[in-house]
């Protein structure tokens, strides 16, 4: 089966993006349409910002959908905590196969619970979800939350707020 996973690259970074994570919650647009434009193709134009403006956007996505990494290899030894989209690899045709293991996954994490603009309710950090009946519906470190109630699988986000129209 093949996936639809990309990448793009400038002379400082590379991007991944992993549609099957995107909820569109459209942080990235919002914050960069120079960069990030749905309404082309390709929808990334690495040339359209400072690389330091690309990293700061991806690492507010916030279902890991966008990832970045140095070309330098050096450069990515020094990454911080603060860089949570980061990813440290070796080879990049891997990225798909090693984003999928869990020593690539991000640590566990308090809780942060962050409504987006005219989008669902995301929570990042350890946690359990729990029905009415006592049944555990998920447990994990990230869901995203349908407001618009349209979803096709509630009560998680499946992106059709941007189909209806939803806004606050």
């Amino acid at each position: 089966m093949r996936d639809n996973n990309r990448n793009y690259l400038n002379k400082d970074i590379e991007v991944f993006w992993k549609p099957e994570k995107c909820v569109h919650a459209s942080t990235c647009y919002q914050e960069l349409i120079e960069v990030f434009n749905p309404s082309r193709r390709p929808w990334v134009n690495m040339d359209g910002a400072p690389t330091e403006k690309i990293i700061e956007v991806v690492n507010k996505c916030p279902t890991e959908a966008l990832m970045w990494r140095w070309l330098d290899e050096k450069k990515n030894k020094l990454v911080t905590a603060e860089d949570t989209n980061h990813i440290k690899i070796k080879n990049p045709e891997t990225y798909h196969k090693l984003l999928d293991k869990p020593e690539h996954k991000k640590a566990a994490k308090p809780l942060n619970v962050r409504i987006m603009r005219d989008g669902p309710v995301v929570v990042e950090g350890e946690f359990r979800l729990i029905t009415s009946d006592g049944k555990e519906l998920k447990t994990g470190t990230f869901a995203s939350f349908c407001r618009c109630g349209q979803s096709n699988s509630m009560p998680f986000c499946d992106g059709m707020h941007r189909k209806t129209g939803f806004s606050d």
